[in-house]
């Protein structure tokens, strides 16, 4: 359908909480998704939350193929998540380089959970629980965040390893996310 524009850090409407979903397989949450996906494709993104293109509701997308965005990173499969629920498994965090579609040129050090547990519905409302780690519950935690009102630099411990992509990785391509 759409690229839409992306919301970044500012925005009043990306501090807000998203609102659940009540109704599935509709032509409007469809049409969400398709603007959802043709909007990540674009940007060569991980993932894209609905508040993040100005739409309140708890709907998430992610995926990622062989990306040369993330070259060292697993495939994750590409998944609707709508009114997801994550559960930590266990107390292990993992801190890893971060970036945002929102946040635009910057990178930064952010600790999440190792493994978590994910719940949620596809868009026709069908149940989904996986238990993951790694880039896989990365991706999903960073991208459920924006359903809180949460961007990344938000869970930063130490604001030394938050800054520009090219001063802290001199000489190296890097793109949001």
């Amino acid at each position: 359908m759409a690229i839409r524009n992306v919301l970044r850090m500012g925005d009043a409407r990306l501090w807000q909480s998203a609102e659940p979903v009540s109704h599935f397989d509709t032509q409007q949450l469809h049409a969400l998704l398709v603007d959802l996906r043709d909007t990540m494709q674009a940007l060569d993104g991980a993932g894209l939350a609905a508040p993040q293109i100005g739409v309140a509701l708890r709907v998430v997308i992610f995926g990622v193929e062989h990306n040369s965005r993330y070259p060292d990173a697993e495939s994750v499969p590409v998944t609707v998540l709508i009114n997801p629920v994550i559960t930590p498994l266990g107390e292990a965090m993992e801190e890893d380089w971060e970036g945002c579609l929102s946040v635009p040129g910057l990178r930064g050090l952010v600790p999440r959970h190792a493994h978590i547990r994910y719940q949620g519905q596809d868009e026709y409302g069908a149940l989904i629980d996986r238990s993951v780690s790694g880039f896989h519950a990365r991706v999903v935690q960073h991208e459920c965040d924006h359903l809180d009102g949460i961007l990344y630099p938000m869970r930063i411990r130490d604001m030394t390893q938050f800054g520009y992509n090219e001063e802290l990785f001199p000489g190296r391509e890097m793109q949001d996310e």
